[in-house]
């Protein structure tokens, strides 16, 4: 009897450290995110055919999608289900899904909309474009405009600055917009112009990494940092064209494309405070202008989109070119997001939700099983004892 129990005592063994290790393997760190989610996909708007989908692992365009009204910046939504993208020849932004491609409606936004920003906290979208003043604000839900942020002119760059407060009901995160002659920050709990800052050249690009720090290109050629707080501007570079911005989020690094000199420049991250580090702190040439650029949060990839309807993909920490995809068209935009998660339309499913699930039942079954194994060695030991005595 004692045998038998042995027996079933290893294979029992066996299976709770099967799944133990499992388990491990499931709740351990997942791969970097990169805008939201893992590091799969690059989206390119302005393709020869639209939009075009770059599979990263396998460095292939694997999926074309069909869009009229030349779309030029494109958005994930953060559970990755929804593409915001902007179609300036119709004056719309489209709201697609990203499991198939299909549209899932469209909002009018006049003024030939080119830009987009999210807030991930309302989950709501913002639009504009440099053919006519003011930001809209659209439910992606049902692509309805919500409220229109007025500017003192046409719009050249949008970012979101994520400072609210949680316990606050009257600070929410800030939308900072690049105007004709001045950026200007709204509040998006009270729709409250909460500043407007002169920049020298006629603002453009903005982008806001974590700090307190917003760096933004100019129309002139210059690249300008703004204190989140005390909203001082500090020129850093000039002499370029540049195109729309991104940052790592490991180092702080600021990536921005050169067009004139066909270079991405990697600036050192500014701190208010600070003393200004020499800038840039390096260059990668690249055989043609740079249109745009994505960087993966892991900090490990590169995506450098290409006026000749190429996207450059360039490996971060080794620093070098380690592959070039075709695209076609004239690419505009670029971000690196998730794959489409496949049980996001389940009942409020997630994969997050799904993992916790899994975690749960693993759990369950691990201390059923070391139960049992505590109760057969227990039941063994005491069968055992008379032949000790005896």
């Amino acid at each position: 009897m004692v045998h038998s129990r042995r027996r079933l005592l290893y294979p029992t063994l066996l299976l709770t450290l099967t799944l133990m290790g499992l388990l491990l393997m499931g709740s351990s760190p997942r791969l970097a995110y990169a805008d939201g989610g893992a590091p799969n996909l690059a989206y390119v708007a302005g393709a020869s055919q639209g939009l075009s989908i770059i599979d990263i692992a396998t460095q292939k365009v694997t999926k074309n999608v069909a869009l009229k009204g030349n779309p030029h910046t494109v958005l994930l939504s953060v559970d990755g289900a929804n593409l915001f993208v902007t179609l300036p020849q119709s004056n719309q932004v489209a709201v697609l899904d990203t499991h198939d491609g299909h549209t899932l409606c469209t909002a009018s936004v006049p003024g030939q909309p080119t830009l987009l920003a999210y807030d991930l906290n309302t989950k709501l979208i913002y639009s504009g474009g440099n053919g006519t003043s003011g930001v809209r604000e659209i439910d992606p839900k049902n692509c309805q405009v919500i409220h229109t942020l007025a500017t003192n002119g046409p719009v050249y760059g949008l970012a979101m600055a994520y400072v609210s407060d949680p316990q606050s009901d009257t600070v929410g995160n800030q939308l900072w917009i690049s105007s004709e002659h001045d950026v200007i920050a709204y509040d998006l709990k009270q729709y409250k112009r909460i500043a407007s800052i002169p920049v020298d050249g006629g603002p453009q690009y903005l982008s806001n990494p974590p700090g307190t720090t917003t760096y933004v290109t100019t129309r002139a050629g210059d690249i300008m940092t703004i204190d989140l707080v005390s909203h001082k501007v500090t020129k850093i570079l000039s002499g370029g064209s540049y195109g729309p911005m991104d940052f790592d989020e490991t180092t702080g690094e600021m990536y921005v494309p050169d067009r004139s000199t066909n270079r991405l420049l990697v600036l050192n991250p500014v701190h208010g405070g600070f003393a200004l580090p020499k800038e840039p702190n390096r260059v990668i040439s690249l055989e043609d202008h740079p249109q745009s650029v994505a960087i993966t949060s892991d900090g490990q990839f590169a995506f450098i989109a290409l006026a000749s309807g190429k996207v450059v993909m360039y490996d971060v920490p080794g620093r070098q070119l380690i592959n070039t995809l075709t695209v076609g068209g004239n690419p505009q935009f670029i971000i690196t997001g998730l794959y489409p998660p496949a049980l996001t339309q389940a009942a409020n499913g997630s994969p997050d939700s799904l993992l916790t699930i899994v975690n749960i039942v693993a759990y369950v079954l691990i201390v059923c099983l070391l139960l049992g194994l505590l109760f057969i060695f227990l039941r063994s030991r005491k069968k055992a004892e008379p032949h000790k005595k005896g």
